[in-house]
């Protein structure tokens, strides 16, 4: 593998190979810091020349490769197995934005742009990109891409791939195709635009894309309500649909459990309540109107569902500031359950309209089958996806608890398929989920996706063991 590595460092540089262990560790290990891989090296190239030329070194000398953004996915699709075989492809070099362009409403970037970076841009430009998710200020838009991210705001502007109209893809032999084309309507044949997009580097590695951009909303408005269960949320949900359509931007479910973590392992935050209640929704309206009509619009929702007792409590933001902190209890959900010790995660979607009943039968079924497990239940309810997540009872070992996972991701998941649900929301597959999947997608459905796997990247070395 000397010559390998040789011609690699002929292509990006021998400062852009890197072998050594101190400098491989953050490339091979997970988020979660829960599993390292093992590669011959990083490879960061610093356009798509360079990533073409390197793709075509591996179909020469069959070396896997692994596409690597800002490693912050929770499935292990961006990190290489224990084989030692491959190698990782990081693009974080790769961060310019190309174009912007505001008659168009659209902004091509390179595939490692940070996801804050893109949201900056545009935002100089007078526009806004819509997609916003926790890990944001670390996260790249080709590892976006490679997933279909979801986000807090998929309920108005649609996941990753709504917020895509073209590509640039190195392909698993090393040829770039540039579909970097700024079109609503193309008619032309085969959107190979979607083949790529969730396909985790399976397939190809995306460097590029055009996003489309939005116009600046003229107000934000932000408010947390309190009710009594998810099928309440619910009907606050139709109403807030039918009263304000479009603005309605953000509709996040929180269990009283998840804001009982966040504010025990930070304490500087505290619930807007004089009391507790079930169940929370965060809801956030974008108006292009006026900020005064969008207050209207939020207060007369709050009103009408008050006196309709689908929520017993509320509280809308008065301020940049109190926005700020409502939203900040939504986000720190995840790092209070971190802080709380190991914990099982999903990310599930069924039916909207089925949310309620599916929450309400899993917790018995966990509750019955691992009792005083804890859970952790929020997510985006606006589109139906759940983060379903279990802790340990109080005092219970952690790494007992966790031996479990197989038996408890059965039981959710099982319960996920027989409400006509995904397994995996909008984190992917990866190495985590990939025969976990096999459970619940039919024969017809995986011999497809073989088939595209093999007609595309025959030699098997873009992302091996993920997905599929």
């Amino acid at each position: 593998m000397n010559d390998f590595l040789s011609s690699c460092r002929d292509v990006v540089g021998a400062a852009n190979v890197l072998t050594e262990t101190a400098d491989l560790e953050r490339y091979l290990t997970d988020w979660r810091r829960r599993y390292t891989g093992r590669a011959l090296g990083v490879v960061r190239p610093a356009n798509t020349d360079e990533v073409a030329a390197i793709v075509r070194l591996c179909n020469l000398h069959h070396v896997p490769l692994v596409p690597q953004g800002g490693n912050t996915g929770l499935v292990l699709g961006s990190v290489p197995d224990q084989s030692g075989n491959a190698i990782v492809l990081s693009l974080s070099r790769m961060t310019r934005i190309r174009a912007t362009d505001t008659i168009n409403n659209t902004m091509t970037v390179d595939a490692g742009c940070i996801l804050e970076q893109i949201q900056n841009a545009a935002a100089e430009a007078g526009r806004l990109f819509p997609l916003s998710l926790a890990a944001e200020g670390s996260c790249t838009i080709g590892g976006n891409l490679a997933t279909n991210a979801g986000g807090t705001a998929v309920l108005r502007y649609g996941n990753t791939r709504e917020l895509c109209l073209g590509l640039e893809v190195v392909t698993a032999q090393g040829d770039i195709w540039n579909g970097l084309r700024g079109l609503r309507k193309d008619n032309t044949g085969y959107d190979l635009r979607d083949l790529f997009i969730g396909a985790e580097g399976t397939l190809g590695v995306i460097t590029g894309a055009v996003l489309k951009l939005f116009p600046q909303p003229k107000a934000q408005l932000t408010a947390l309500a309190a009710m009594k269960s998810p099928e309440e949320a619910l009907r606050f949900l139709s109403m807030a649909q039918e009263r304000c359509g479009a603005a309605l931007t953000g509709f996040e479910l929180m269990s009283d459990f998840c804001l009982t973590l966040v504010t025990k392992h930070f304490p500087q935050m505290r619930l807007p309540f004089p009391q507790s209640y079930p169940q929370y929704v965060l809801l956030e309206l974008s108006d292009s109107e006026s900020e005064e009509h969008a207050n209207d619009m939020l207060e007369g929702l709050v009103s009408e569902a008050l006196e309709q007792v689908i929520i017993d409590d509320a509280v809308i933001a008065s301020s940049i500031a109190q926005s700020r902190a409502l939203w900040n209890l939504r986000e720190h959900i995840p790092l209070a359950q971190a802080e709380e010790g190991k914990n099982i995660k999903h990310d599930v979607s069924v039916p909207i309209s089925r949310i309620g009943e599916f929450i309400r039968v899993t917790d018995v079924l966990l509750a019955e089958q691992f009792p005083g497990c804890r859970m952790v239940t929020f997510g985006h309810l606006g589109d139906g996806n759940l983060h379903y997540n279990v802790s340990p009872p109080e005092n219970a070992s952690p790494d007992a608890f966790i031996e479990s996972q197989p038996a408890i991701n059965r039981v959710v998941h099982d319960s996920v398929h027989a409400f006509g649900g995904s397994i995996s929301a909008e984190h992917g597959l990866g190495a985590l989920k990939r025969d976990e999947v096999r459970a619940y997608k039919s024969e017809v459905e995986l011999g497809l996706m073989r088939t595209l796997k093999q007609a595309l990247d025959p030699l098997n070395i873009m992302n091996p063991g993920k997905v599929i």
